[in-house]
């Protein structure tokens, strides 16, 4: 199987958000047709889940052919992985507030409020929870999950607290992923609670930072 692309590495071979590259025979990609795929699959795993969607539902979605989607991706599995690749990347373009021009506390609101999966996609709780329906079927599925989808938003808050740790913005002591973690599963609390998000970020950093800002000024 090829090599996945770890979380954030640029994609080199002309698939969704990487522009256009040329075909063996030297025809260029559009990318067009790589995001109206995408966007196809996307939606089939939301109301199908992987199981049930097939390639001829996508391409007869997407408006395209067999041929013009096995040329991108070789099977469904390489073209689910990206799929999810394009939900984070979309997120992150919707991003346009630097984090290190604001205090510390809005700092941490911010970052948390990146956490939300429905940040970019609604449907994002769904097509994550089918994801997870399929773990004993299809084990890989729930690896995919954590690498392109989980691992890149928690990593992102523990990025942010430990730039406030070493600004003494909040306590040296602290475990730092335990505490992105926690930030992460509010959304799928919230979301199975019925409970409204649209202050959640300010909610839940409401209750941590008294236990982990530090005593000291922050640097800088």
């Amino acid at each position: 199987m090829a090599r996945r692309r770890p979380p954030g590495e640029p994609v080199r071979d002309g698939g969704p958000g990487g522009g256009e590259a040329a075909h063996p025979g030297g025809r260029p990609r559009d990318a067009a047709i790589d995001e109206a795929i995408i966007l196809a699959t996307r939606e089939r795993l939301v109301r199908d889940g992987y199981a049930k969607m097939t390639i001829g539902d996508i391409v007869a979605d997407a408006k395209v052919t067999r041929p013009t989607l096995y040329r991108r991706w070789r099977n469904k599995f390489d073209l689910v992985v990206d799929a999810l690749d394009y939900g984070f990347r979309r997120q992150r373009e919707m991003y346009v507030v630097d984090l290190s021009e604001l205090t510390p506390r809005n700092a941490l609101v911010e970052a948390v409020r990146r956490l939300d999966p429905a940040y970019f996609n609604p449907d994002a709780m769904v097509l994550m929870g089918n994801f997870a329906g399929e773990a004993r079927r299809t084990p890989e599925l729930l690896e995919i999950l954590r690498r392109h989808a989980v691992e890149p938003r928690v990593a992102l808050v523990e990025e942010v607290l430990k730039q406030l740790r070493e600004r003494a913005a909040i306590r040296a002591d602290l475990d730092t992923r335990v505490i992105a973690m926690m930030c992460f599963g509010s959304y799928f609390a919230a979301f199975y609670a019925g409970e409204p998000k649209e202050r959640l970020p300010e909610r839940v950093v409401a209750v941590l930072w008294p236990a982990i800002a530090s005593a000291r000024p922050p640097v800088g």
